[in-house]
């Protein structure tokens, strides 16, 4: 027994060869992994090429817009100008000039007012914060079909929300702000 060398109950590992089982070692946070792309390059060590903007097919782009109570859901199609709002033509929907004009003033600031058509809903408030709904949604609708119109969308200010609410009424009060009638006596 004294000239026998000891047996070894594992079987001893190269560096080469992981054991079975084993996790692979992780890299240290922001470090590239081996044979992963880093970032501005193809797997094969190329330049990767920019992205292109997203095709301006024919649609249907989609926007939401909101103003007070309402809520309108704009549907834009590549199309004619013509706009139809619950069913109806947008002239026979908005009764007043202004809220007409406030409502295309997105397609006609960009100059798009003959070139798509919009199904638009709407619900919920009077035709004044519908018309401003409108507005919104077909600005932001606008800006998916046209990534380039939308910074001039942005500096119109028509992708900003009007945050302007009615005030709620206060108990031991007449209203929002009126207070009951003081008496002396």
């Amino acid at each position: 027994m004294g000239d026998q060398e000891p047996v070894n109950p594992t079987p001893e590992m190269t560096p080469e060869t992981p054991s079975p089982g084993a996790a692979e070692p992780q890299p240290v946070h922001g470090e590239p992994v081996q044979g992963e792309p880093v970032h501005g390059e193809t797997v094969q060590g190329e330049p990767a090429l920019e992205t292109p903007p997203p095709a301006l097919g024919p649609g249907p782009y989609y926007g939401t817009g909101r103003r007070k109570t309402s809520v309108a859901r704009v549907y834009l199609r590549a199309g004619a100008g013509q706009v139809r709002v619950n069913g109806r033509k947008l002239d026979e929907f908005f009764v007043s000039h202004t809220w007409r004009q406030h409502a295309r003033e997105p397609l006609s600031f960009v100059g798009a007012a003959d070139q798509y058509d919009a199904e638009i809903r709407v619900s919920g408030g009077g035709s004044s914060g519908q018309a401003g709904a409108v507005r919104m949604g077909l600005a932001r609708a606008l800006a998916l079909a046209n990534p380039e119109l939308k910074s001039k969308l942005r500096r119109g200010g028509f992708l900003t929300r009007d945050p302007r609410m009615k005030e709620r009424k206060k108990y031991g009060q007449k209203g929002a702000r009126k207070r009951f009638q003081w008496t002396k006596r």
